[in-house]
């Protein structure tokens, strides 16, 4: 005689055993249609499990935006998925699903065309409306390596081998009719919560990541609880095309990437513009929070990236090439270059922290598959520093680069950062006790800050523990930009050493710190947060000056003369053509301001001015224009409009 504690508190009495569904259907006539699964005691359990003893039981529907009801509708989609796979090209292999933030991917083993897309999504609903049958079966791990080795799932098998399953005696698994699949989680029982998705891409993977591997097909599926949310995120999927970073760069002539040099940027004048000004910004914060700003070699030795550890780690990324018999790294990243820097003095204790920052040239040997754009490249231009300082420091610099690091991101408008801090993975360097002091170090920091954090258990690298700051932007997309990490495994594999105050020598620990992360990168996040709609201080052309009969042209060169004095970026067009032409090809380049002169403005020595968001201002006088448009340079503001 069960006795079942709701979360109000209410207690219901059952004469004999009873599922979680018929339970839900006491509580409220129809909820058990809304049931997606429960919590027993604080476990996550299916909507079709036997309650047989006194419990307390949280019934989860897809109607309380509950995180867990979600994960598990995007689970069970995951086997539906593979269930139309299936159904379609039996000879197709499965391999590796993930939970994404949007819904999930599946790779498989098969060759697919552009419009296999849409005939697996049109399955998937077929299925669906089917209303089959999804159970639950507990079975051996033996039994169930039999079962893919039976129907020659190799790559399934493998993942039962060499996961965490083969630690399990018993497994459970989900049939959806006769098809079986291995997922980590437990899934609804009715297939109609996983009706709000849609099939949106796919892309070459090699299968484990690995080049000598076979080349596998990721399928990415977004899934939602409820078709509104759908909706409104393929709404955003369509926004975030609009604002496409590539497509804008070419409309206002950015860049470039062509097939000789993939991955490698051509940055055309205006884009440099845009590059070189980020530049200076973050310069002149590096010169506010002390850093000394140096320059490290593009190539180093190989034997030098051998004793720092990333040869081993990292060599399948590294260009190399070679010159009189010796062997050179090109770099993919700057730590060593500037621990070099740091060997080259007898440094005291009372020296550190010394703080060195590089906009740093890396090249990394990406997969051809994962370039994009900006986003992804295989050469780029990394705000990279190091700190070297002594343990003692470690809690106030980290501080400081938390404050750093919020300074620069406010003045680009992004107003959620969230932040993520990974402690000591299984396999690590170091004692117990450094490990101790490094995390509760950075977590002190987090939490004297107000900053909430989601703790990775486990994710931190094998040297030391981080923070990871993320950026929301206005599509509500995250994009992992800043980190802060603890190293206490570098400065020791390349003999750093200070002297302390007993004169003896002491290794220091370097505080890994970068903020916008990849330069080019970041730029093509700014180019889609703001549509292209660059502040003043960023835009590439910040002035456009017109005519609009040739009785203005003198005029017009006039005032270009007075504004290129104050080191404006102008663009002037004194054709002879109709006035609209020129203004819409300065619209198209997205200026903040274009001034428009005709016989009116001469006679006065006024200028009318049309602004970014169509305000047409008349009789403005020349000196106020250039004072504002200085005021509003030096303040770094944002754009004045809605993008």
């Amino acid at each position: 005689m069960p006795i079942v504690t709701l979360i109000d508190g209410t207690k219901k009495i059952f004469n004999d055993q009873i599922s979680i569904l018929e339970i839900a259907e006491t509580i409220k006539s129809g909820l058990s249609k809304l049931c997606v699964a429960a919590e027993i005691n604080g476990t996550l359990v299916d909507a079709c499990t036997i309650i047989n003893e006194n419990c307390n039981l949280k019934i989860i529907t897809n109607c309380t935006n509950d995180k867990f009801a979600l994960e598990i509708i995007r689970c069970t989609c995951i086997q539906l998925f593979s269930y139309a796979i299936k159904t379609l090209w039996p000879n197709a292999k499965l391999a590796n699903s993930k939970i994404t933030d949007d819904g999930f991917y599946y790779d498989i083993e098969y060759e697919l065309k552009k419009n296999d897309l849409h005939i697996i999504e049109k399955k998937m609903r077929e299925l669906i409306k089917r209303k089959y049958l999804i159970t639950r079966k507990i079975i051996s791990y033996d039994k169930c390596k039999k079962i893919f080795k039976k129907s020659l799932e190799y790559y399934k098998y493998y993942i039962l081998k060499n996961n965490n399953f083969n630690k399990k005696k018993i497994l459970t698994i989900y049939y959806h009719n006769n098809h079986v699949d291995i997922t980590n989680g437990i899934q609804t029982y009715n297939i109609n919560f996983c009706k709000n998705f849609k099939v949106q891409r796919f892309s070459g993977v090699y299968w484990l990541g690995k080049l000598k591997n076979k080349t596998l097909q990721r399928i990415y599926v977004t899934v939602w609880d409820s078709n509104k949310k759908l909706n409104f995120f393929l709404k955003n999927i369509d926004d975030s095309l609009k604002r496409d970073h590539r497509k804008i760069a070419k409309t206002l002539d950015l860049y470039h990437i062509q097939e000789e040099s993939p991955g490698m940027v051509f940055w055309h004048n205006h884009g440099l513009i845009i590059f070189q000004e980020l530049q200076k910004f973050i310069r002149t914060k590096l010169g506010y929070y002390n850093y000394q700003e140096v320059k490290s070699p593009i190539m180093i030795n190989k034997i030098m990236w051998e004793k720092s550890g990333h040869w081993s780690n990292y060599k399948d990324n590294i260009f190399v090439t070679s010159s009189e018999k010796r062997k050179y790294c090109i770099k993919p990243m700057n730590c060593p270059g500037h621990v070099q820097i740091f060997n080259q003095k007898l440094h005291s204790y009372k020296d550190l922290p010394i703080r060195i920052a590089e906009f740093g040239i890396c090249h990394r040997n990406e997969s051809s598959g994962s370039l994009h754009g900006l986003m992804r490249t295989r050469s780029f231009t990394q705000d990279d520093a190091h700190i070297f300082c002594t343990k003692d420091q470690v809690q106030k610099e980290i501080n400081h680069c938390i404050q750093m690091t919020f300074d620069i991101y406010k003045t680009f408008g992004f107003k959620e950062i969230n932040v993520k801090f990974s402690s000591r993975p299984k396999k690590r360097i170091g004692d117990d006790i450094t490990w101790d002091t490094a995390e509760n170090d950075l977590i002190n920091v987090l939490n004297e800050n107000k900053l909430k954090f989601t703790h990775q258990e486990g994710e931190g690298a094998f040297y030391g523990p981080k923070i990871e700051l993320t950026l929301k932007d206005s599509l509500n997309r995250t994009w992992q930009c800043g980190t802060i990490q603890l190293d206490f495994y570098l400065p020791k594999r390349l003999q750093s050493f200070y002297i302390d105050k007993n004169n003896h020598r002491k290794i220091p620990i370097i505080i890994h710190r970068a903020i916008l992360g990849s330069m080019e990168r970041f730029i093509g996040i700014l180019t889609e947060e703001y549509s292209g709609f660059f502040p003043l201080w960023l835009s590439p052309i910040q002035v456009g000056i017109i005519n609009i009969t040739e009785d203005q042209i003198d005029y017009v060169n006039l005032l270009y003369n007075k504004l290129i004095i104050y080191n404006i970026r102008i663009k002037k067009d004194t054709r002879i053509i109709n006035m609209n032409i020129k203004i819409k090809t300065l619209v198209n380049y997205k200026v903040p301001y274009i001034i428009i002169c005709g016989n009116d403005e001469l006679k006065k020595s006024t200028i009318t001015i049309r602004t970014r968001d169509n305000k047409i201002l008349k009789n403005i006088n020349i000196s106020n224009f250039i004072e504002m448009i200085l005021k509003e340079n030096s303040i770094y503001a944002l754009p004045k409009m809605e993008v």
